[in-house]
């Protein structure tokens, strides 16, 4: 079995359209949605939810008030100002609190308590392309790494059940946590590059995380022809760092036009230069 994980340095390079589309080229593979804090692959793919799971996030800390005397204690030791005196009580900010618990602990009357937060949760799903394993987290919740883990270890474990040939991750931009849960033990990473300043400076710290794991990659520059100048530097760039080059995929109507009526782009037009292009990528990654 073999675990592909599609990775870009920033958002908007079109990630997830590449994702779709080679999952539409895919047999007998599990697809996973790692970009758990702001999922999209299921607008395209319309998982049929056969497994509901929570998350536990973050610990958030409240205060009885039937117990608080408002001595001031919990206010004068937190350090990240999530606690405010309204109506003269103290209260907690949800959005604000670090999940530190620092407040229950110096509390005299013990009129702070913690609960992990349950607005987090995971999905086992059937497609048409095959199983899905996929997430969802509220707003501004926490430790979006550890349910990417989590979700991961999920895919694998159905992929093993069902003798898949391969794992789909669709990854997360950019290098923080989530991100480095989706790189952490895959077999291979293709890259998703988009050409212009920001996208150059974002792929650019990417393979620096990257090379940590000695991880194999290759890469797409996608909507090449809209800055042909970085599309070169880019070009150059990966030919220092010895990363092979897939295909430079030129800006396609079609693919919004696919998005627009939910398909992938090798469902919506299958003969268009962009379908033929991902065609070959798919063959490139099974012998990589």
């Amino acid at each position: 079995m073999k675990e592909i994980t599609v990775l870009s340095g920033k958002g908007g390079t079109g990630k997830t359209s590449i994702t779709a589309a080679l999952a539409s080229l895919s047999k007998n593979t599990i697809f996973c949605d790692n970009d758990v804090d702001a999922a999209d692959l299921h607008l395209i793919l319309h998982p049929e939810i056969q497994e509901k799971h929570i998350f536990k996030g973050a610990w958030v800390a409240t205060i009885n008030e039937d117990l608080c005397e408002n001595c001031g204690i919990c206010f004068n030791h937190c350090r990240f100002d999530a606690i405010h005196i309204i109506n003269k009580q103290h209260n907690i900010n949800p959005f604000q609190c670090e999940g530190c618990r620092l407040c229950e602990r110096v509390c005299p009357n013990n009129a702070i308590t913690s609960e992990r937060s349950e607005n987090n949760y995971w999905y086992v799903s059937n497609t048409r392309f095959g199983k899905m394993v996929h997430a969802s987290m509220g707003p501004g919740e926490e430790n979006s790494g550890k349910l990417v883990t989590e979700i991961r270890k999920k895919a694998r474990e159905i992929a093993n059940e069902t003798n898949a040939k391969f794992i789909l991750n669709d990854g997360p931009p950019g290098i923080g946590c989530s991100a480095i849960s989706s790189i952490t033990g895959t077999n291979s990473i293709l890259l998703v590059i988009e050409p212009s300043q920001s996208g150059l400076h974002d792929i650019t710290r990417l393979i620096q995380l990257v090379n940590k794991f000695n991880i194999p990659m290759s890469a797409i520059i996608n909507k090449c022809d809209i800055n042909e100048d970085i599309t070169q530097q880019i070009e150059l760039f990966l030919k220092q760092h010895r990363i092979n080059l897939l295909a430079k995929i030129p800006f396609d109507k079609e693919i919004i036009n696919a998005m627009i009526n939910e398909k992938s782009i090798i469902e919506y037009a299958p003969e268009s230069n962009t379908s033929i292009l991902l065609k070959d990528v798919w063959e490139k990654l099974f012998i990589l």
